[in-house]
């Protein structure tokens, strides 16, 4: 798939969110690459171990650095990264990648809400947690 089409495909997914991250998404501008670069990996905390292993992102949240201001006390937007190569590579079925971008989207926004791994645990391992609304 192009950039482009992968591009299309990001945005009516993030039309499809719950209108509860609405008021979350005015200050995030969301981003699609081929896939994130070393340095964007070592920023995410991956050692070099598992660069050189081939581990890899899905996506990232990156938070706007405020400077010490509460999030809400900048205009700056925040970054939302999605990488086509990891999930074209991952997830070949067109309906389960749309599922799964949907998911790392989610994932990455819940992140950025305060949510851990652990508490996000239970959706990641859902195949569907959206049902077929989502499609």
């Amino acid at each position: 798939m192009s950039m482009k089409e992968f591009g299309r495909l990001v945005r009516q997914v993030m039309e499809t969110l719950p209108k509860e991250f609405e008021p979350y998404m005015d200050n995030v501008i969301v981003d699609v690459a081929p896939e994130p670069d070393e340095e964007l990996l070592r920023q995410a905390g991956f050692t070099e171990d598992e660069i050189a292993a081939g581990e890899t992102l899905l996506g990232l949240f990156e938070p706007l650095d405020a400077g010490g201001l509460a999030l809400d006390e900048h205009d700056g937007p925040h970054r939302l990264w999605i990488f086509r190569n990891p999930h074209e590579e991952e997830f070949d079925d067109p309906k389960r990648l749309r599922t799964e971008i949907r998911k790392t989207v989610i994932h990455e926004l819940a992140h950025h809400f305060g949510w851990t791994d652990r508490d996000l645990q239970k959706f990641d391992d859902n195949p569907d947690p959206f049902g077929d609304d989502a499609h």
